[in-house]
């Protein structure tokens, strides 16, 4: 059971990673150094104060850059494959009793999956926001990616079960929500096989 609480809270963590890249490090962090995780093996750094300061540091940094107009598109091309490198770390840093070659199979498999779809619904929210307001609607969408990654840390650590079905969850209604946008006018459905 402890391990599948540890693959959950991993998990949780990186898909909180597709919001924002350091938000999850810093909860995981903070969460490492006050003894609510333990980290693996090799991974003890996260729980450092240096981590922390670090962790701290450029969460405010890759918070205040997104509220830049022109600079969150850029920011979604260089966090995409930060966002996958970031969610197979974290997974694989909460992961103790598992041989290392499973551990950073499921870390790759399951971590970096969870942020990546994480982080292409966002990039996708972004890109209608950009095309249909001008990035007028940017700060707005921002700011739900920052709440849905301080929300999905603090349920990853809390509540890891409830962080994964929250994430699955989301990236459905979002993906749901965005697919018509993606309709050309007048496009022909392919037929549904009964």
């Amino acid at each position: 059971m402890e391990t599948f609480l540890s693959i959950c809270v991993g998990v949780g963590l990186s898909a909180a990673c597709g919001f924002r890249v350091f938000v999850p490090m810093l909860f995981l962090s903070i969460a490492s150094l006050s003894g609510h995780v333990t980290l693996a093996q090799g991974f003890q750094w996260i729980g450092s104060y240096p981590a922390l300061i670090a962790f701290s540091v450029a969460t405010v940094l890759e918070i205040t850059a997104y509220y830049v107009p022109w600079l969150d598109n850029l920011l979604d091309t260089i966090s995409t494959p930060a966002a996958v490198i970031a969610g197979t770390i974290v997974t694989a840093s909460v992961i103790t009793d598992m041989s290392p070659f499973l551990r950073w199979t499921l870390a790759v498999i399951a971590g970096g999956s969870a942020a990546g779809l994480v982080q292409c619904t966002t990039v996708a929210a972004r890109g209608v926001s950009t095309t249909l307001t001008g990035g007028l609607a940017n700060p707005v969408v921002a700011t739900g990616e920052l709440a849905g990654s301080f929300i999905a840390s603090a349920t990853a650590l809390v509540a890891p079960v409830l962080a994964v079905l929250l994430a699955i969850t989301a990236v459905g209604l979002v993906a749901a929500k965005l697919s018509p946008k993606f309709k050309r006018p007048g496009a022909i459905a392919p037929p549904v096989m009964n």
